[in-house]
């Protein structure tokens, strides 16, 4: 407690009253007290802002919407990585452009050896969900064959310490690429390829809700995926 309060610059007493008595502090110390702790400023107070001003800050998240994923700029992925300091995260059920592109593993092997946790989500290829998916995109059996493509092109990047891989077998309704609290994340939509969906480029503010989503939403298939064969 003492040391949250020298951090920020307030009393220790003060900091004890916002623990005991329930008291919202004022905007600018809610701000300095989740960047200390590195936890949104809404997930300490839930009722401090206003839904205007949740709505407000969301809105500020979106950095661009692409129509397409092919329209993203070819470099957008690995500057979205390479800027990644504490966590790179992807989820997708095969994403092989992805696989495909030796300039992102190396940034992929780089971050990890570098101490960035690097966690990559894999549809798995026997599950109904990518069977029904394959079907609902109109390739069939070939959303399980690209996964099993990116799982031998990832096959390097496998034995890096740092580099964690699991499949998962969950209902997408977007593909999630993470750097951090910035994202692109690429909207699936129903008789459309993934090439051809929109991808959203966000970057997390404090009070917005958008990114949040997201990371959670990352997070929960995690928590319920399992490693690949072999691993």
């Amino acid at each position: 407690m003492a040391a949250l309060a020298e951090a920020i610059g307030v009393d220790q007493k003060t900091v004890e009253r916002w623990m005991t008595t329930g008291r919202t502090p004022y905007r600018r110390h809610r701000f300095a007290v989740a960047s200390h702790l590195g936890i949104d400023e809404t997930y300490l107070w839930p009722d401090a802002l206003s839904r205007e001003q949740v709505a407000s800050a969301s809105e500020s998240e979106i950095i661009t919407v692409y129509p397409h994923r092919w329209s993203v700029p070819r470099d957008a992925w690995g500057r979205l990585f390479a800027k990644a300091e504490r966590e790179i995260g992807v989820l997708v059920y095969a994403g092989l452009f992805l696989s495909e592109d030796a300039g992102v593993q190396r940034i992929f092997a780089e971050k990890a050896r570098a101490g960035v946790r690097v966690r990559i989500l894999l549809g798995d290829p026997g599950s109904p969900q990518v069977t029904e998916r394959g079907a609902d995109e109109g390739v069939g059996d070939a959303m399980a064959a690209k996964i099993h493509n990116a799982m031998v092109l990832y096959r390097p990047l496998r034995a890096i310490d740092g580099v964690e891989f699991r499949l998962h077998r969950t209902v997408l309704y977007n593909s999630i690429y993470r750097a951090d609290d910035e994202l692109l994340v690429n909207t699936h939509v129903y008789g459309v390829t993934a090439p051809h969906a929109p991808v959203w480029h966000l970057r997390k503010v404090a009070g917005g809700d958008i990114t949040n989503t997201y990371l959670d939403s990352f997070e929960r298939v995690w928590e319920g995926a399992t490693p690949l064969p072999g691993e």
